[in-house]
């Protein structure tokens, strides 16, 4: 199956939080994001990463997509009690997009209250989440030792995950 190969070149520029970073504490990190959602409106909310969704289901904030690997910093995750209506597993290599995730987290987002899990890695899928939810939509992961990064999607993001997704090699 085809998919995209993170160049060398690009890994430092993906260091850079995509959004703003929030530091701090989980609790206020995790209130600020409710209470954003509820003067937004945004049309979803998607978490990317194990603790990020574990936090979001443990604190009660609105995540219509949750996108997890069961791996935090490359050990096994806490597992997750969500129960969402549809459950997507795909196979997502290192360093990559495969273009089953990309398609499982498209349908993800379209029918919302969904959980993709990945085998593999799924640092990545945050810029098809970017690249593919509606206009106004929050993109939600974690930057380790620092906080959350929280992506609010207008053209700018869009474009930004679209300069990304560009640079990355396509494979076989």
């Amino acid at each position: 199956m085809p998919k995209l190969v993170l160049t060398e070149a690009l890994r430092p520029s993906l260091k850079i939080p995509l959004g703003r970073l929030l530091p701090g504490e989980r609790r206020e990190i995790y209130q600020e994001i409710a209470q954003l959602i509820s003067v937004k409106k945004p049309p979803r909310v998607i978490f990317v990463g194990d603790a990020v969704s574990r936090n979001a289901v443990k604190t009660g904030v609105r995540r219509d997509v949750m996108i997890i690997d069961n791996k935090e910093k490359r050990a096994q995750a806490e597992s997750l009690d969500a129960f969402p209506k549809r459950t997507f597993r795909v196979r997502n290599e290192p360093g990559t997009i495969g273009f089953d995730a990309w398609a499982a987290i498209d349908d993800a987002i379209e029918s919302g209250d969904a959980l993709v899990i990945v085998d593999g890695e799924e640092d990545l899928l945050t810029l098809v989440a970017m690249a593919t939810a509606p206009l106004g939509s929050l993109v939600i992961y974690g930057q380790p030792n620092e906080g959350l990064v929280l992506i609010e999607v207008d053209s700018e993001a869009r474009e930004k995950a679209c300069f990304f997704l560009e640079k990355m090699v396509k494979a076989d």
